[in-house]
């Protein structure tokens, strides 16, 4: 969630805000120590997947190991400025970084920077999920490994927070942490609108439906989608009490 929208409050972002040099120092090493998956993001959308490979406290140092061949990369060292996210457990930390520098190594290519002089920490709360009352709900979009590829996925289940996609078992495999940019969610004719997804989990189905689940966060979902998802749940629920007692 954008930060400027969590900050709309009274206390704006200062009970999540984490300013203590020690503090950041701490949770930066849990993201080293347990070699945790982090998503360096820039304002027009483009993702890097990394990890924290290096942290120098008395310089104030921070490096990134990436692939320097990832394709994402020109993109991200031309931005001025960069969104780090990562999770621990049900914890999200998020900072921002700027001027990253590309250094190349006989055992890790690195982009590094000067250490965060704030993070926030967010615990992730489980939103609201429901089920959609028929099987209409679809979202369109392209594979995140086959661009060429178009996809129309059944829509399980969807909260503020992400969806629930069905990936038939013909289809081949979607890159976990993988970003779908401009999905076209379709949950009934008055809620329609456009996302970025980032595909966080792959479940198999107990059921006899054929195909796994895919578990999506939505990438700073606008305010307008927000709004549509909102009213699109609340009629769920509605319908889905009247139908119990009927």
């Amino acid at each position: 969630m954008p930060l400027d929208a969590l900050g709309a409050g009274p206390s704006g972002l200062d009970e999540f805000r984490i300013s203590a040099p020690r503090e950041i120092a701490a949770m930066l090493r849990q993201l080293m120590d347990g070699n945790v998956t982090v998503y360096l993001n820039t304002i027009d959308g483009t993702v890097l997947h990394a990890t924290v490979w290096t942290m120098d406290t008395e310089r104030g140092a921070l490096g990134f190991s990436i692939d320097a061949d990832d394709t994402s990369l020109p993109a991200l060292q031309q931005a001025q400025e960069v969104v780090v996210v990562g999770y621990l457990d049900n914890v999200k930390l998020q900072f921002d970084m700027q001027d990253l520098m590309l250094v190349r190594g006989p055992r890790a290519s690195v982009l590094s920077g000067a250490m965060p002089r704030e993070m926030f920490r967010f615990q992730r709360r489980a939103a609201y999920r429901v089920r959609p009352v028929n099987r209409g709900p679809i979202a369109k979009l392209r594979h995140t490994d086959i661009a060429e590829m178009q996809l129309t996925l059944r829509v399980l289940d969807v909260s503020l927070g992400g969806c629930a996609l069905l990936l038939p078992l013909d289809v081949p495999p979607m890159q976990l942490g993988g970003v779908m940019n401009q999905v076209q969610i379709d949950l009934d004719a008055d809620t329609r609108f456009l996302v970025n997804l980032r595909l966080q989990h792959v479940t198999s189905l107990t059921t006899d439906t054929a195909g796994v689940r895919l578990g999506c966060e939505f990438v700073r979902a606008d305010a307008a989608a927000l709004r549509a998802l909102q009213r699109f749940i609340d009629l769920t629920q509605k319908r889905g009490r009247l139908l119990s007692l009927n």
